[in-house]
C-alpha cells in the first residue's frame, strides 16, 4: 500500500474518462495515517558506510536519533520530516575509531554536536517508493541532499501506538561538508572514502488525536 498513492495517469482520455477537473478520490486506509509523527529512537538508526584503506568497508551508526514527520496521504508535497542527530552518539565498534571522528579532523563534535535535516520537497514515485529532498547540515555547513525512501507499512504495536516505518539511502561526497581529513596510502589512493553511503531505517509513532 503506498503511503502517498501513485501519480495519476495523464495517457490520452477516452469517452468514458473523468474529466481532469474532477476531484481525485482518496483512499480512506491512506488519509487515515495522515497526522503528526515523533520518531522513536529506540526502534531507528541512521547507519554509513565509508570504504577504509581502499578495499574495505567500516559501518557505523548514531544512536542518538530524534525528530518529528507529517505525513499528508492527501498532498505528498506537504509531507515533512525534522530529523536531529547527535554527533557524540558515533558508534563504529571501535572506541578509538570513534573518538577520532568526534574529534576536530572529522565532526567536531564539541563545537558541532548537532546534524539536521530539514525536508523542503517530498515526491511519490510509485508504488511504495519515494524521495525526499532537503537541507542537511554538518559542521555547520548546509547543502542540499535527497534521501529515497521506501515506506515499510503501518501498524499497531501491542501498547496500541499507530507506528509507521521507513528505509531509505542516499549518498553523499564527505568534503561539500568539510568533512576533508585523510591520509595517503604508500601503494596508493587514501585511507578514507570522500563518498559515505547512508541508511535510514525510521519507526515514527502518531500523535494522540
Amino acid at each position: 500500500m503506498g503511503l502517498f498513492g501513485r501519480k495519476n495517469d495523464t495517457t490520452a482520455t477516452t469517452a468514458t474518462t473523468a474529466p481532469a477537473t474532477a476531484p481525485v478520490a482518496i483512499d480512506p486506509a491512506l488519509a487515515a495515517l495522515s497526522g503528526d509523527y515523533t520518531i522513536d529512537p529506540t526502534h531507528s538508526t541512521i547507519g554509513f558506510v565509508a570504504r577504509h584503506a581502499m578495499v574495505t568497508n567500516v559501518k557505523g551508526s548514531f544512536r542518538d536519533v530524534s525528530g518529528t514527520l507529517h505525513l499528508d496521504g492527501a498532498d505528498p508535497s506537504r509531507s515533512t520530516a525534522s530529523i536531529d542527530v547527535r554527533m557524540d552518539s558515533i558508534d563504529t565498534g571501535n572506541a578509538d575509531r570513534d573518538g577520532h571522528l568526534k574529534s576536530a579532523d572529522f565532526f567536531k563534535a564539541e563545537e558541532f554536536p548537532e546534524m539536521t535535516f530539514r525536508t523542503t520537497k517530498a515526491e511519490a514515485l510509485g508504488g511504495d517508493d519515494y524521495r525526499v529532498t532537503g537541507d542537511l547540515t554538518i559542521l555547520g555547513t548546509t547543502k542540499p541532499l535527497s534521501i529515497d525512501l521506501e515506506f515499510n507499512g503501518a501498524a499497531t504495536d501491542p501498547f496500541g501506538n499507530e507506528r509507521v516505518g521507513f528505509e531509505g539511502k542516499a549518498e553523499i561526497l564527505r568534503s561539500e561538508w568539510g568533512l576533508t581529513w585523510n591520509a595517503a596510502l604508500e601503494t596508493g589512493g587514501v585511507l578514507v572514502s570522500d563518498k559515505i553511503k547512508l541508511n535510514f531505517d525510521i519507526s515514527a509513532i502518531k500523535a494522540a488525536a
